[in-house]
């Protein structure tokens, strides 16, 4: 009957006690077939265990030197999950080997994976903003405190003549905080703009060396 209580002898008691550290389905399995109790199933069996404190003692975690129960053993899978499981020489197709090419959402650059190591995580590619690693196969590194500009204002043209080293400095002048905004000037307005730009950083740069020699 539905919520009524299960009651066991003195001797099943004590026998549960005596095994209690067996795994539990087997020390069930044998419970009902020794003492022909099928009427206690292995739920009724766990939790007289539990009223009573009768742990087994297994964390259900693996012990230091313990060996899994299928080690050496093929491992068994259904027709359908083989079929779709990696083979050997197999790449994921979330792989994106050299020359592959995305644009960075965040600042609209264009970064290309190339065949050369990558010296942070070790791997045999790396991924580079295509505009400096082309512009420095051609002119070679870009010089201390400056940057690449971008001329024409797509920063998706990655052809190295497209793009001039600038001083760091130079940046908000172009960005519009004295005048017109390069990138958004109009392209016959664009190379005075950066003139300009350039003639004025070179001036203030004159101006502190003579403060810094006076």
């Amino acid at each position: 009957m539905k919520g009524s209580a299960i009651h066991y002898s003195d001797a099943e008691l004590f026998w549960i006690h005596d095994n209690h550290r067996r795994p539990r389905r087997e020390a069930h399995e044998e419970f009902q077939a020794v003492w022909d109790r099928p009427d206690v199933s292995l739920t009724n069996f766990n939790s007289l265990c539990k009223r009573k404190g009768w742990m087994t003692g297994r964390s259900g975690q693996f012990r230091s030197g313990q060996e899994p129960h299928n080690k050496g053993k093929p491992m068994p899978s259904h027709p359908n999950s083989r079929r779709t499981q990696f083979k050997a020489g197999a790449k994921p197709h979330t792989y994106r080997g050299p020359g592959h090419e995305r644009i960075d959402s965040k600042e609209g650059y264009v970064i290309l994976i190339v065949d050369e190591p990558n010296p942070w995580t070790g791997a045999s590619t790396r991924p580079v903003h295509k505009h400096r690693w082309l512009w420095e196969k051609k002119n070679g590194p870009v010089p201390d405190g400056c940057v690449l500009k971008c001329l024409d204002g797509d920063k998706t043209n990655t052809d190295p003549g497209n793009w001039k080293a600038v001083p760091r400095s130079v940046l908000p002048r172009l960005a519009g905080r004295w005048n017109i905004p390069y990138d958004s000037a109009p392209d016959e307005l664009k190379p005075a703009l950066l003139a300009i730009a350039e003639i004025e950083h070179a001036i203030r740069e004159r101006r502190q060396d003579r403060k810094r020699t006076a």
